[in-house]
């Protein structure tokens, strides 16, 4: 065989397992989920106690099925409902390092009706460095949750606290993203930041990235002052897309993340449920869903 048709061969067989691995993900569900990303560029601002509190609260409404994407190495999502998980089989950064990236192989049951969530991965501190040496890395977890888009309703990614390549990538995969901001002045600035990388990833990317609403967190009653400062600031830079919804300091909420519980399991009737079940009716108007939060959460 001569050089060029070994080359030619290579190239042929190249191409050949490209387009069988594009047919070994099939479009199996019929649902057509919206993917929110959570994403704070402050840590402790309540980023992951809203993505499992919401999660929970839109599982709650009648025929919606809620999944939960942790891409986020201190795996905290699992922490905060640990007394609910099962084992998977799979973690999410062996679906992003290897060819054959479908999410739904690390798709798990919580225990909570129409509540999934993918399994806790320490590996993504490691998987975030090796995303940098691939080929379209913003765009590997689009593609991975492809199928979980037919399967589900909602679907909410926690993200990292930065914006290294996995939160890129959530934000590419998402249609809309919600931005939790504690009453501080750091927390505040990484607002201004994150919606500057929306922009960029929209301009740059193609993306239609749209953001769901900045959520003002950890609302203490007893620090007014600094609360209309910074609530303020926030009227006044973003104007509508601050949520109304606010989400207080809660003992009920910390002690229930520590129980491995969601809040509603815990305490249903705490200022901490209250409030998750005002943001759950505020995004559902939001997306404009044809859905309302059950009363009996």
């Amino acid at each position: 065989m001569s050089r060029s048709s070994g080359v030619r061969s290579l190239l042929s067989a190249s191409l050949s397992k490209l387009r069988n691995h594009s047919d070994t993900i099939p479009i199996t569900g019929k649902r057509t989920a919206t993917v929110i990303a959570v994403s704070a560029q402050k840590g402790g601002v309540g980023k992951t106690t809203t993505v499992v509190n919401l999660g929970c609260a839109l599982a709650e409404t009648p025929d919606t099925r809620v999944l939960i994407i942790d891409i986020d190495a201190q795996g905290h999502v699992a922490s905060s409902l640990r007394d609910n998980l099962r084992p998977g089989r799979t973690s999410l950064s062996e679906i992003l390092l290897e060819e054959r990236r479908d999410v739904m192989d690390a798709v798990v049951d919580t225990g909570i009706e129409n509540l999934h969530m993918t399994t806790p991965d320490k590996g993504l501190a490691e998987t975030e460095s090796q995303l940098s040496a691939r080929v379209g890395r913003e765009y590997i977890l689009k593609s991975a949750i492809a199928n979980a888009r037919s399967h589900f309703d909602v679907i909410l990614i926690d993200c990292p606290p930065n914006l290294g390549n996995l939160t890129l990538n959530a934000l590419v995969a998402a249609d809309m993203v919600l931005i939790p901001c504690d009453m501080s002045i750091l927390a505040f600035e990484g607002v201004a930041d994150l919606l500057a990388t929306v922009q960029t990833v929209n301009l740059r990317l193609g993306q239609r990235l749209d953001v769901m609403g900045i959520l003002a967190t950890r609302v203490d009653g007893r620090t007014r002052q600094i609360n209309d400062v910074i609530g303020d600031a926030l009227k006044d830079n973003y104007g509508e897309l601050l949520l109304e919804t606010q989400i207080p300091i809660n003992s009920a909420l910390a002690k229930a993340q520590a129980a491995g519980l969601s809040i509603f399991q815990f305490q249903n009737r705490s200022r901490g449920a209250e409030a998750y079940r005002a943001l759950a009716s505020e995004v559902v108007n939001r997306l404009d869903m044809s859905i309302q939060p059950s009363a009996s959460l």
